[in-house]
């Protein structure tokens, strides 16, 4: 605790020394070391456990190896069951809802929670990835930071960015791609100053990792040839197979996760369940343990007769067509083997598994297709290349894909056929899924939540910031002089007409009944309900923003009555929505 205080009081008293500014790139600086840091030791712990579980005697035995997923699911639930009190967030999509609904605050348990978890989770086996984990992880470190030194909001979910960049930007010594997944995968609008807090964080993220791991436990390539343009249609190709095989990776994955994830199920059912059906798939198909990103360098480097290591089907692990057949099989139980490792009590991520369905994609059709015909098309290519059309399909982040595999292979050789898959596999996964798999559940369970720019900040625009309440009520009984009386006292043009119970009838334009209004010969016999008119539309409170703005152009009108049930609120200005639309947007420029 002294060891806190003592380097918050050295943060402070730099604070004094710099402006908002130079403060703000200082703590980007402190926020990348810590993101970077955190992926290193969960990097390091399931190293560190999977080398302690390889070097046990038992490890031999089949039968033990494919049940310690289902130990590390069950350690993963006891921890948040009874350690972390059941509170842990998983995945990215709920870091999608601390930005939109809680303003950037993540809780301070995720600084901690999701090393444990995934490592554990992963460190046993469990077929998921580290990197949602360590975005996760990377987001609490920045929003708490901001938190501490009473940071505003802008701020405050810039270096939750900083913090997610840098993650994965030391998961993958990676930082344009860790500064691209930021803006890419969470959505942010930021102007360009913006970018430099990213860059600062991101580099940092990734010299920490780059120093203290080194590239033995980092993925990294560097067997790749040069792009040769005749083989551009079969690039082509492995995008429209990348964006079909995304959408059936995101809803395979989704619906498994809601129908094994169910809370009617109890917990350990689940863990039983999930896990039992992950070790069979495991003891057919070792490469579904863990991560799985050491296939991913034998694929890339000719030895995929490897894949059959510790399998039942070692036996063939000479045929080419049983291997390739394993392979193509992988591809599809990928996203049941992540889903079962989720659901049924593990944390991780489907960032790895992304990768991991790629490359075996990029392998399958490279090697089927010169196994059939005369072309000899470069299998490491496409098994790289093959890896940024699911990510990119799947996260819709083409941006991030391209670059993830440009900086893991060590240069730009393959950037001309990773844009052409990238970009073909987005296109066809937005196609079929206009959300990318983290926010879709978001969407479709909040119609006031949207990740969509212009609508988001059209959203945000809360009901009482554009009502009018200061109005003059007029009731159906009043006289035309009384009516009269009324419209001398006031400003307005329009008026509500409620009863004696406050419940709303109609309203009155005084531009229409001018007529009446000075003909003395129509006062004995009008009231005011004779001159009300029922509009024919109204805005209620539980309506959202857009379709206040639907109701205003259907009508042709600027000003709508705003109703509680029955009840009326006051009156609704569009000019108000528009003009304080206007504001924000040109806040967000700014900032």
């Amino acid at each position: 605790m002294f060891l806190v205080n003592y380097v918050k009081h050295i943060i402070d008293w730099i604070r004094d020394k710099l402006t908002p500014r130079q403060f703000l790139f200082f703590s980007s600086v402190l926020v990348g070391i810590s993101a970077g840091l955190a992926a290193v030791v969960l990097k390091l712990f399931v190293h560190y456990i999977f080398d302690f579980i390889s070097s046990t005697p038992y490890v031999k035995s089949q039968l033990f190896y494919v049940t310690l997923p289902i130990i590390g699911i069950l350690l993963t639930v006891l921890i948040i069951r009874f350690l972390l009190k059941g509170r842990l967030d998983k995945g990215l999509t709920s870091l999608h809802l601390q930005i939109r609904k809680k303003s950037g605050f993540v809780p301070k348990e995720q600084m901690y929670a999701q090393i444990l978890t995934s490592s554990v989770t992963v460190g046993f086996g469990g077929s998921a990835g580290l990197e949602a984990p360590i975005v996760l992880t990377g987001a609490a470190y920045g929003s708490n930071y901001a938190k501490t030194y009473r940071l505003n909001k802008n701020d405050r979910t810039l270096l939750l960015a900083c913090g997610v960049a840098a993650g994965i930007a030391a998961a993958f010594s990676a930082p344009i791609a860790g500064v691209l997944f930021a803006l890419e995968v969470l959505l942010l609008d930021v102007s360009i100053t913006a970018f430099i807090p990213l860059i600062i964080a991101a580099a940092s993220g990734a010299i920490i990792s780059k120093v203290i791991l080194g590239t033995q436990i980092l993925l990294s390539f560097h067997e790749t040839t040069a792009f040769d343009y005749h083989n551009v249609l079969f690039y082509s190709l492995l995008g429209v197979l990348c964006g079909l095989i995304s959408v059936y990776h995101s809803r395979t994955f989704l619906r498994l996760e809601d129908l094994l994830g169910k809370k009617r199920y109890p917990v350990y059912f689940r863990v039983f369940l999930g896990g039992t059906i992950l070790a069979a798939l495991i003891l057919v198909f070792p490469s579904l343990f863990g991560e799985g990103y050491e296939s991913i360098k034998w694929l890339s480097s000719g030895k995929e007769n490897l894949l059959l290591k510790n399998s039942v089907l070692e036996a063939y692990s000479s045929n080419e067509w049983i291997i390739l057949s394993v392979v193509g099989a992988i591809i599809f139980l990928k996203s049941i083997a992540t889903g079962l490792t989720l659901a049924s009590g593990g944390n991780g991520g489907n960032f790895a598994p992304s990768l991991f369905v790629g490359a075996y994609l990029g392998f399958f059709m490279s090697r089927l297709l010169n196994s059939l015909t005369i072309f000899k098309l470069p299998e490491s290519n496409f098994t790289l290349v093959g890896m940024a059309g699911i990510l990119s399909g799947l996260y819709h982040a083409p941006l991030t894909s391209i670059f993830l595999i440009a900086e893991i292979t060590g240069g730009y050789t393959l950037m001309i056929p990773l844009m052409i898959v990238s970009s073909i596999s987005f296109a066809i996964s937005r196609y079929f899924n206009p959300q990318s798999m983290d926010i879709r559940k978001l969407v479709e369970g909040d119609e006031n939540l949207s990740f969509d720019k212009d609508q988001a900040i059209l959203l945000s625009i809360h009901m009482d910031l554009v009502t009018d309440r200061n109005f003059d009520v007029l009731r159906p009984g009043f006289s035309v002089p009384r009516l009269i009386e009324t419209v001398k006292k006031s400003e307005r043009n329009i008026f509500p007409v409620l009863d004696d119970e406050g419940k709303f009838k109609g309203v009155v334009h005084v531009d229409e009944i001018k007529e009446i209004l000075f003909s003395a010969g129509q006062y004995s016999k009008t009231t005011v309900s004779d001159l009300m008119v029922n509009p024919k539309q109204v805005v209620y409170t539980e309506d959202s923003m857009e379709k206040v703005l639907e109701k205003f152009d259907e009508q042709g009108v600027w000003v709508l009555p705003l109703l509680d049930g029955e009840n009326f609120e006051g009156f609704i200005s569009k000019s108000k929505i528009l003009s304080e639309y206007r504001a924000r947007i040109l806040n967000t420029v700014i900032n």
